[in-house]
């Protein structure tokens, strides 16, 4: 029992004995003029979660509020982290939950039982800040475990619950930063290191081995785990599996040329999102294929915006829960991967955000086996368009952002996951 853990239990106990007339319950307020930091909320929420505390998700009320127990360690700790709360009576509860259970109004109540245990997919040596979740996490005091291609192919993965692919090239081709940085010393390095890597655990080729990791993955979604990725971790993931029975590395990713038929032996099959996709195979080009749409984003970075779509809070509780935010006009960011063209994304794949004007899906999710997969394009929320050694974003200036605020939707979203849901 840690040393935090005790001091929440006696003050726990200690509040069960005292005067029931005591107002009985905290409400975090998410929506936007009563929250001073959104980002720092959930670390709230997920803390109370990892105290054994559960904790009342109101989808659509007051931009996702939180509803807990009130403890005077919880106030204590919304306090320190300088996030906004208010103490309610337990009457007032009731005609929150009342007025929520109305099936008029498009609101519902979930509950938050258990804080998931989260990886993160990511080399040695990353910082934070070079990932827009580890960064979140970071900022929200979200704790995470750092885990690799040496774990996942040793089967640590079912370990956890939730998994983030760091901005990971899974088709070999380190990025496809060739063109740009193929003498600068760190690329020359990664490739160094991948492919000492790749032949330490058997594999000849770096692609290879990404593809079995990305097998694994799937298998984890599979057995009944929630995967997150942005940017490139999202289309290069997905082009890997569906690339699984051919080359598509030229020489100077692997050593030998590319199957110069590989188009043609795509199977969309196996990819989780997108289908009928055409590859992009000069090794000259910043691109992995045509699903991206980062090309089509020519207008005034403040015209850039998407939209997230509105749910039935009482009937599609999954994208409601993950569009959780305090407007639904979200700036838009770009990355390697901005976005996706809808008439590439498959029709079973839910689009819960899109940008109209270019005819992209930005954020958009789906089932496979038992678990579930959010894809969220771009890199930076808060970084328009972040370059290799761009500064690093300081979150503290940004703790109400909306685009972050759709990461962290999905990092809460497996403690819900077990919850019999409405379909």
């Amino acid at each position: 029992m840690t040393k935090t853990f005790k001091k929440v239990f006696f003050i726990f106990y200690f509040f069960i004995i005292s005067s029931s007339s005591t107002a009985s319950f905290i409400l975090i307020p998410m929506d936007e003029d009563n929250q001073s930091n959104h980002l720092k909320a959930y670390g709230i929420a997920y803390w109370v979660l990892q105290n054994d505390i559960e904790v009342d998700w109101l989808l659509n009320y007051r931009g996702g509020s939180f509803l807990i127990k009130n403890y005077p360690s919880i106030q204590e700790e919304c306090v320190i982290r300088g996030v906004s709360y208010e103490v309610i009576t337990s009457a007032k509860v009731e005609q929150i939950k009342l007025n929520i259970s109305n099936p008029e109004i498009n609101q519902e109540i979930v509950k938050l039982e258990k804080a998931p245990k989260i990886a993160v997919y990511t080399p040695k040596g990353k910082q934070p800040w070079d990932d827009a979740v580890t960064l979140v996490l970071t900022y929200a005091e979200i704790p995470y475990e750092e885990i690799y291609d040496k774990e996942i192919i040793q089967n640590e993965l079912f370990k956890y619950e939730w998994l983030h692919l760091h901005h990971e090239d899974f088709t070999g081709q380190y990025g496809k930063f060739y063109r740009n940085y193929r003498n600068a010393a760190w690329y020359i390095k990664q490739q160094k290191d991948a492919e000492a890597r790749a032949n330490a655990m058997g594999f000849d080729k770096v692609s290879k081995l990404k593809l079995e990791v990305g097998k694994s993955i799937k298998e984890f979604i599979a057995g009944g785990g929630f995967l997150f990725t942005m940017c490139s971790g999202t289309d290069s993931f997905d082009i890997s599996m569906a690339a699984e029975n051919t080359d598509i590395c030229e020489y100077m990713f692997d050593g030998d040329a590319a199957d110069p038929n590989a188009q043609s032996k795509l199977n969309y099959n196996k990819s989780l999102a997108f289908k009928n996709f055409t590859l992009k195979t000069n090794p000259m080009e910043y691109e992995f294929s045509d699903i991206d749409g980062t090309a089509l984003h020519k207008l005034p970075e403040n015209q850039d915006l998407f939209t997230l779509f509105e749910f039935s809070a009482k009937w599609d509780i999954v994208p409601t829960l993950l569009c959780q935010n305090h407007t639904r006009i979200i700036k838009g960011f770009m990355g390697q991967t901005t976005d996706f063209k809808t008439s590439l994304v498959k029709s079973n794949v839910l689009i819960m955000g899109e940008s109209k004007v270019f005819g992209t899906a930005r954020y958009i999710h789906g089932q496979y086996g038992k678990g579930q997969w959010t894809f969220y394009g771009g890199h930076d929320p808060e970084d328009y368009r972040h370059y290799v050694n761009d500064p690093i974003t300081d979150l503290n200036l940004y703790p109400n952002s909306p685009g972050y605020r759709l990461i962290l939707n999905n990092i809460l979203f497996p403690a819900a996951k077990k919850k019999k849901q409405k379909t």
